[in-house]
């Protein structure tokens, strides 16, 4: 690598594949600021990371960075894999931002027993 040829992993944010200015942005308020942050992170934490700085949970926001983690379009996660993918974002919105809740109440509203506010 040279200096006009950075390490792939020393890249801003947004050149991840399907992430642009505004994700940089949010990541950087939570101390990643880097792709190779992003990437030794992972999704989960990652988005855990924004999750309990104050975002709103969305699943196509979560299923867009695993994509481009993954180097595929965002509008790839099809069947099988989109609804895999769903539960670990619904496990990960009720570890990280139902801190309302009693571990009771959590575990009610991830076997759907009762409705989330």
């Amino acid at each position: 690598m040279t200096k006009d040829d950075p390490h792939p992993d020393k890249l801003p944010v947004s050149s991840v594949r399907n992430l642009g200015p505004a994700m940089e942005i949010s990541f950087a308020r939570v101390g990643v600021h880097t792709a190779g942050d992003l990437r030794a992170l992972g999704t989960d934490a990652a988005y855990e990371k924004l999750l309990q700085s104050g975002s709103r949970p969305h699943f196509i926001v979560y299923y867009v960075i695993e994509m481009g983690l993954q180097g595929r379009p965002w509008n790839d996660c099809k069947g099988k894999e989109k609804v895999a993918l769903r539960k670990r974002f619904d496990a990960l919105v009720a570890r990280s931002f139902d801190k309302g809740r009693s571990d009771f109440e959590a575990a009610l509203d991830r076997i759907g027993v009762i409705k989330r506010v």
